[in-house]
């Protein structure tokens, strides 16, 4: 009988070893991160160059070298394309973050950042700035929207955390869509008996980039500082994602640790809202996103996150000026288009992205 041939082995050739989870992981965060970095430049080309009136690229370059022409692209660049651009970058790379932040806080896939009634409550200021104070300038909007977020958010905060719902990610769930429902209802009811109030309001709840240019300056520290406090928050999420009993046994205090990590959401979301009014769907739509391309390990899906929010919200907003021959579709009206059928879908499924 025929002996079967063994294979040979050359002893001088050592065997490769597996390559380890942390090792393919770390190889696949790093491809999309460096995928996502190229989508961002790729949006921000498209949202200066195309619009009504399209600017090619070659052009582009050679007005951002000569920005003292008279000409009327450099005009349209300088005063509305650039700001319009960076802005919807900023506040899309805020949500986004707020978004997987939240997501992460309240163990829900399908929470937003206005989950926690932050939106309602910059809108419920903006209407007493409105009615109580006569404030009718855009800018001065931002300050009276970040400051009815943040205050909102407060309430969430005090309120959650004393109810007996099981958990405190429940309670501030609870907490949140209770305190939205009775400020949309109070805005409708106030804004209904003052046409002044309604005339103005309607111009920024929409949600839009559109005339928005000079809030950027402002936003920009409120956001810089957000995004740089949420990006080391990937590790103490990952543990608190464990279990709270776990995360003690840890080293981490639970509590403080849900405090910081919310009140960078929170300051993400209430700058970004403050800016640009309510924008649905974008913190959903890129918190996903992030999950679906680099899993659940939040040291990678939040700066994913971060990028897929701007890239989202300004394509969204670039797309809304060539859908229509005439005019543009705003950015608020746009994200809600391509965020219900991801809502929908999302809900849908059985086995929803792992938290």
């Amino acid at each position: 009988m025929t002996q079967p041939p063994t294979s040979v082995v050359n002893p001088s050739i050592p065997e490769r070893p597996p390559a380890s989870p942390a090792r393919t992981r770390t190889s696949r965060g790093t491809t999309v991160a460096v995928l996502a970095v190229v989508a961002v430049g790729a949006t921000l080309v498209a949202g200066i160059g195309l619009g009504a009136r399209d600017i090619s690229p070659l052009e582009v370059v050679r007005i951002l070298l000569h920005p003292g022409e008279q000409a009327f692209d450099t005009h349209v660049l300088w005063t509305e394309r650039i700001p319009r651009t960076f802005l919807g970058l900023a506040v899309g790379a805020a949500l986004g973050a707020a978004g997987l932040v939240m997501q992460a806080l309240t163990a829900n896939p399908l929470a937003d950042p206005g989950v926690l009634g932050v939106e309602q409550g910059a809108s419920m200021f903006v209407v007493l700035g409105i009615m109580l104070l006569g404030v009718t300038d855009t800018g001065d909007y931002f300050w009276l929207a970040l400051l009815g977020a943040s205050v909102t958010a407060t309430l969430v905060h005090l309120i959650g955390t004393r109810t007996d719902a099981g958990s405190s990610a429940v309670g501030l769930v609870l907490a949140g869509v209770a305190l939205a429902a009775v400020m949309s209802s109070l805005i409708t009811l106030l804004v209904v008996r003052d046409k002044e109030a309604f005339f103005h309001l309607r111009f920024w709840s929409v949600g839009q980039l559109t005339g928005r240019a000079e809030v950027l300056g402002r936003l920009l520290p409120f956001v810089l500082v957000g995004l740089l406090l949420a990006l080391p928050l990937g590790r103490t999420l990952n543990i608190l994602g464990l279990g709270d009993d776990t995360a003690r046994a840890l080293g981490v205090r639970v509590e403080r640790a849900r405090l910081t990590a919310a009140a960078v959401a929170v300051l993400l979301c209430a700058a970004a809202t403050a800016a640009v009014g309510p924008v649905a769907f974008v913190g959903l739509v890129a918190a996903h996103c992030a999950r679906l391309l680099v899993g659940p390990d939040h040291r990678w899906s939040l700066p994913v996150s971060m990028a897929a929010g701007a890239v989202l919200l300004t394509g969204a907003d670039t797309a809304g000026r060539l859908v229509l021959d005439h005019g543009e579709v705003q950015v608020g009206l746009m994200t809600a288009v391509i965020g219900t059928p991801f809502f929908v879908w999302l809900a849908r499924r059985r086995d929803l992205v792992r938290m």
